[in-house]
């Protein structure tokens, strides 16, 4: 009967009555389903995104644009590092990572960001929303210490220059890297477990453009004093931690830099760190910006939503961009490939017309 109403609402053309409908046959489906259930979850969390925004169409296929572009660039930046056997170096396991990273964190937000919202599909299941949600904070935990990680690399690189291959060698990056896969698995693995311990017997509306974990929780009609607790752990050691120690890392590397002698040495060990620094600038300010505003004063949601999206999708596209031209090694390396694979395609075609020949 209730599919049958929404038909004819749909035929006549009323999109608030078919909205109130479908909210009404998502509340009837998670009642029925967990009458026995000790914690009650919703069937469906709505995804509010944009409200009354012109010309939204168009904010999504430029989004659609970006992601082409970060997986073009992050794919790149991974096959050159990968096939040129120079760059099979401690450093360059920390930029794999982090492309890969980047590459997975995008994917993470905008496919499933445009097809709810540009194909009207703002309704997803209570384990889609949960999985939405623990792999959008990985893979951006990801990120943020990968970066972290490189920071150490031109820390001991500039400071403790002829100790540099003895302490960052290809076996510690990859228990870097190993340590911060797993820390980040067990951070979000726990905010996530601990959402589903949370019943949600009111709205089930998300003010936001994904599964946000602070919209989420705040939802429940149950005691969140946990999750509060676990988000701000979670915001401080995935996002201040790493950025402090950063910036300790640069004040070191800016007094070991002042007792270099030579003004031409000291110029060539400062740009071996404006590619890190630019990634640093680009993921940090915008995001720390952006919980800091929220804190200082209300921001309307729509600019919310819209900083938050740039926020986590255009550094991703750029990170590669910057690398490939403010790093010199990648550059080359490509140049080698490239000659090395017309090589290989001239005498496969000489091999060929012998053949025919």
């Amino acid at each position: 009967i209730l599919q049958r109403l929404s038909f004819v609402i749909h035929s006549l053309g009323d999109l608030k009555s078919l909205k109130k409908l479908q909210i009404f046959l998502a509340n009837m489906t998670y009642t029925r389903s967990l009458d026995n259930a000790t914690f009650i979850h919703p069937a469906t969390f709505y995804i509010s995104g944009f409200y009354n925004v012109p010309y939204a169409k168009y904010y999504y296929i430029f989004l659609c644009f970006v992601y082409v572009l970060t997986v073009l660039g992050n794919s790149f930046v991974m096959g050159v590092i990968f096939l040129a056997r120079v760059l099979h170096t401690a450093k360059y396991i920390a930029v794999f990572n982090l492309a890969f990273s980047d590459l997975c964190g995008s994917s993470a937000v905008i496919p499933k960001y445009v097809e709810m919202f540009l194909f009207d599909k703002q309704y997803i299941s209570y384990e889609d929303c949960l999985a939405n949600m623990f792999f959008v904070f990985f893979f951006m935990t990801l990120q943020s210490l990968t970066l972290l990680a490189l920071a150490y690399d031109r820390l001991v690189a500039i400071c403790f220059p002829l100790r540099y291959h003895a302490v960052v060698t290809k076996t510690a990056m990859a228990v870097i890297i190993g340590v911060i896969w797993v820390f980040a698995l067990i951070v979000f693995a726990l905010l996530v477990g601990f959402i589903t311990r949370l019943s949600f017997c009111r709205s089930t509306t998300v003010d936001s453009y994904f599964c946000d974990h602070g919209p989420v929780y705040r939802l429940a009609c149950s005691d969140v004093s946990m999750n509060y607790i676990l988000a701000h752990v979670g915001v401080t050691s995935i996002l201040y931690i790493p950025l402090i120690l950063i910036l300790v890392s640069y004040v070191c590397i800016g007094f070991a830099l002042l007792r270099i002698s030579r003004g031409a040495d000291r110029i060539k060990a400062m740009k071996t760190c404006t590619s890190h620094l630019i990634l640093v600038a680009m993921f940090y300010l915008p995001i720390v910006s952006v919980y800091i505003s929220a804190l200082v004063t209300s921001i309307p949601p729509n600019t919310r939503i819209i900083n938050s999206v740039l926020t986590q999708t255009i550094p991703p596209m750029l990170n590669p961009i910057i690398y490939t031209l403010k790093t010199n090694e990648i550059l080359q390396s490509f140049k080698v490939l490239y000659r090395r694979a017309k090589l290989i395609f001239a005498k496969e075609g000489s091999v060929i017309s012998i053949v025919k020949n």
